[in-house]
């Protein structure tokens, strides 16, 4: 089952179960992969599951973020809100990679492309990322990267 149809399911089961919450999460995140259909012009046609997860992980990034500014701000009861929208989105992404299984992934990029130094950082960082997806934290990818090449 494509990613969005399984969003959609669970969107109506959300509703018809009575979880107003659950329901507005995933309602957001419908707007948002629309939203990122019209972006790129391809509303017709939808875009592919790599994308919506694209998509759901900066949603997640996003609520994230605004869980720690609302933290700092001492409004906790707005951050834990944003932290169950985060959680409820992050059941749609791919299990996250350990931050072992990243390093071997990326020592290995590093031996694979022959490159030394930090100049280097940019290469390595995409080709990782374009073997991992999106079951790895793009932050972590750097920091390891960045660490590896020093």
């Amino acid at each position: 089952m494509a990613l969005k149809d399984k969003i959609n399911d669970d969107l109506k089961t959300a509703l018809l179960g009575g979880n107003r919450f659950r329901g507005e999460v995933l309602r957001s995140l419908k707007a948002a992969i629309l939203n990122e259909e019209v972006t790129r012009n391809m509303r017709d046609s939808g875009i592919d599951d790599s994308s919506i997860e694209q998509v759901i992980a900066r949603e997640v990034k996003k609520r994230n973020e605004s869980a720690v500014i609302y933290d700092g701000a001492d409004r906790s009861e707005l951050a834990e809100n944003e932290r169950a929208e985060a959680f409820i989105m992050s059941e749609y992404l791919p299990a996250q990679l350990s931050e072992e299984e990243i390093l071997k992934v990326v020592e290995q990029k590093i031996k694979d492309l022959g490159v030394s130094g930090p100049s280097a950082m940019g290469q390595v960082i995409g080709a990782v990322k374009q073997e991992l997806g999106n079951s790895a934290n793009g932050a972590l990818i750097a920091q390891l990267v960045k660490k590896s090449l020093q």
